[in-house]
């Protein structure tokens, strides 16, 4: 039963079970179905223990689904089996080993702000400025040097003269002793610190190397150079190490991804089985044929031509806008012709190579009352309020967590200035002890008197905070967290739509604690401030886009790998644009093959309808820019695709500036936009009076169009003259 609805080579890649395999799965092939089959077959039909089962995905998610479908093909519960990420995976090895390496294994998880935070610290320590080493640049260089496992040693021992290296080099090895003082790992270290575990106490690897006897790693061709030695030492006892993946999807050069690793798996084992998985259930024939058409141009690849089964379709949709506004505006009348004949918003996507290139595409959008939803923006976790309060958490859990304390020391403000953190700092850095400690005892420091009761009565509040863990529940610590601190009280008193924004974020957030604990109840598992904190570290972006949410979705060619959708528009189709003009003048070929896969993935994205668009001139940092057509757009076979006829040309013609940034952006406001009803009127004139549900009584100045809507200026009595979105602020005549 397990193999009926399988074709051929899914047959194939689920029956060969032993041995070195690399599944060569193309975009819409069915990769996941054959992973979990495999899986299932394994325990099933091969007897294997779950026990002995590592599977490695990319994201929560696909973890997440794998598992699911595992447990509903089979019937049962697997929780011996491991699925889960690269960082997953390695967070549970070090939680058990890392004290062999000199760690406690109750270590916390730096994101990319604590990072900063503590390179900050660095580069004060060091007398560095900040201005000739910006703290972005020196991250992407440690980051680099992680990902090839370069320890700070082995770093210095290449600078050869160069001084910038030289001082990075300085800062790196600085950077991993604070981060060790701290109790500490950021993203990189969870794999680095692993295959170091690995390497150094060989017996540990033999364990994990008897254990996992089968071994399957999804999306093979983004892994980086420690993700593949991380998977060569678990494999190198058995070889039973089955990877699936698809050269012509490996897009993030830019985050560390090795093509070669999946180009080269054959030497690598050169017993290896390789299957390809060509038959696409995702698109049509013409679809296909065109993705085809562009990504054979590439000279880096594995030779494979999807097909499919599926109809043959309609020819994809070419259009030659005047300008970026034209190209906006011919979308957005084309997303309205798709929803008029049955198409829903939710099936519809607009993919863009920069999120740039957004902006013109949202107000387009707004003005036609199409709902959207952005994903790229800020992200939740990254939100200034979110941020507060895990530094929170996370102080409760580790006091010796030094960017943490650091961060809410003075939020909300105790009066414990910038001059005075410089002096706790300074102090503990001379004492060579942890920030917190400090704080404790800071009326023992004649340098901190004048501060020393405000330190003290934070470092106390800590201490009854951590006083209270065994006590109360996840959501109880946090919700009194934010009460005791004022948090939740000073963003109530400043009485705006900002702050009333950040209250709805922490409240998502506290259902976020809430959901952790449940899950953790349902599994039987005992929740934990430190399981909480892992969890949310290693939630990823995409892990939350919601499928069911009915508004055409705004991404990155980057953000929509491993989605799909019916109708996708691929927009600024340029030279220059797409491919990137970093990538044409590089002179290095395999910028623009990066360019091309991505554009390959834009392509299979779409499952029925494509359109690609491009603009003769566009708008870049303040300055016309005429450009050439995408040579990817060239290289689709021309039968496959049908010229638009040319609309009206539009003037340069943005969406008024208080419109734009009035209207609801759905990412920022956790709700969906509401669109304006056609032909909206407005029950008021100038001279009339409205009332407002916040400014209450006003009368009307002045009515001016605004897109779709109206902006009214009104005189209120109480609270002065404000402009606002007729439809957006719900305006309301005063009856007489």
């Amino acid at each position: 039963m397990l193999l009926e609805q399988l074709n051929n080579m899914q047959k194939k890649a689920v029956l060969q079970t032993e041995g070195p395999v690399l599944i060569l799965a193309g975009a819409g092939s069915g990769k996941t179905r054959v992973l979990t089959h495999r899986i299932a077959y394994l325990l099933e039909e091969k007897g294997v223990y779950p026990s002995q089962i590592l599977a490695i995905t990319f994201t929560n998610k696909a973890a997440q689904e794998m598992k699911d479908r595992i447990e509903q093909q089979l019937g049962g519960i697997y929780n011996d089996m491991w699925v889960s990420t690269f960082h997953s995976t390695c967070v549970r090895i070090l939680h058990q080993d890392i004290d062999k390496i000199g760690y406690n294994r109750n270590f916390v998880i730096y994101d990319m702000d604590d990072q900063k935070r503590l390179l900050k610290d660095c580069l004060k320590q060091l007398n560095i400025n900040e201005k000739n080493f910006p703290l972005s640049s020196i991250q992407r260089e440690i980051s680099s040097a992680k990902d090839e496992l370069i320890s700070p040693i082995d770093y210095k021992k290449q600078v050869n003269d160069d001084f910038r290296k030289e001082k990075i080099g300085q800062v790196y090895e600085l950077y991993q002793k604070k981060l060790k003082s701290n109790n500490a790992l950021d993203f990189d270290d969870l794999i680095f610190k692993t295959v170091e575990l690995f390497t150094l106490r060989p017996e540990i690897l033999g364990f994990y190397q008897q254990r996992f006897r089968y071994i399957m790693v999804d999306e093979y061709q983004d892994t980086n150079t420690s993700q593949y030695q991380l998977i060569r030492l678990l494999a190198s006892k058995y070889e039973n190490l089955c990877v699936v993946g698809d050269d012509d999807q490996s897009i993030y050069k830019f985050r560390g991804a090795n093509i070669h690793n999946i180009l080269d798996f054959e030497k690598d084992f050169p017993n290896a089985v390789v299957i390809k998985l060509e038959q696409n259930y995702r698109c049509t024939q013409k679809i296909l044929d065109a993705a085809n058409g562009v990504i054979q141009n590439n000279r880096g690849r594995k030779a494979k031509t999807l097909w499919t089964d599926n109809a043959e379709g309609t020819s994809i949709q070419r259009y030659e806008a005047q300008n970026e506004y034209e190209e906006g505006e011919y979308i957005a009348n084309q997303i309205q012709k798709e929803v008029r004949e049955g198409r829903e918003y939710k099936d519809i996507a607009l993919l863009y190579r920069t999120n740039a290139q957004s902006r013109v595409l949202e107000e387009k959008l707004i003005q036609s009352n199409i709902p959207y939803r952005l994903y790229g923006g800020v992200r939740f976790y990254e939100r200034k309020e979110i941020k507060d309060l895990i530094a929170y958490l996370r102080s409760i859990a580790n006091p010796s967590d030094d960017i943490a304390v650091q961060r809410i020391i003075n939020v909300p403000k105790r009066g414990i200035g910038n001059v005075t953190v410089g002096k706790v700092m300074d102090i503990a850095i001379e004492q060579d002890c942890d920030f917190f400690d400090i704080l404790v005892e800071a009326e023992e420091n004649p340098s901190l008197q004048r501060a020393a009761s405000k330190l003290k009565t934070f470092a106390n509040m800590i201490i009854g905070f951590q006083v209270q863990v065994p006590h109360l529940s996840l959501v109880e610590l946090t919700e009194r967290v934010l009460k005791d601190t004022g948090y939740i009280a000073e963003l109530e008193a400043e009485q705006t739509e900002e702050a009333q924004g950040r209250i709805d974020n922490i409240k998502e957030m506290i259902s976020k604690v809430a959901e952790y604990e449940n899950n953790a109840k349902e599994n039987e598992e005992e929740p934990t401030l430190h399981g909480l904190l892992e969890e949310i570290a290693l939630v990823a972006d995409i892990d939350n886009y919601n499928e069911e949410s009915n508004a055409v979705s705004l991404m990155t060619l980057h953000s929509a790998k491993g989605l799909e959708f019916p109708c996708v528009f691929m927009t600024g189709l340029e030279d220059g644009l797409f491919p990137s003009y970093m990538s044409i003048v590089s002179g290095d070929e395999k910028d623009l093959e990066e360019e091309r896969r991505l554009c390959y993935v834009g392509i299979t994205r779409a499952k029925q309808r494509l359109y690609m668009t491009h603009a003769r001139s566009r708008m870049v940092r303040g300055n016309i820019q005429y450009n050439q057509v995408s040579r990817f757009l060239e290289e689709i076979p021309e039968e496959l695709l049908e010229e638009e006829k040319k609309e009206k040309p539009s003037s340069f013609s943005p969406m008024s500036k208080k419109a734009s940034l009035y209207s609801f952006n759905p990412i920022r406001r956790k709700r969906p936009v509401m669109p304006i009803p056609k032909n909206f009127t407005l029950d008021f004139k100038e001279g009339d009076f409205v009332v407002h549900k916040k400014f209450g009584k006003g009368i009307v100045k002045n009515i001016q169009p605004a897109g779709a809507d109206y902006e009214v200026t009104v005189d209120f009595l109480e609270k002065g003259t404000k402009k606002l979105m007729a439809h957006l602020s719900k305006l309301k005549k005063m009856k007489n």
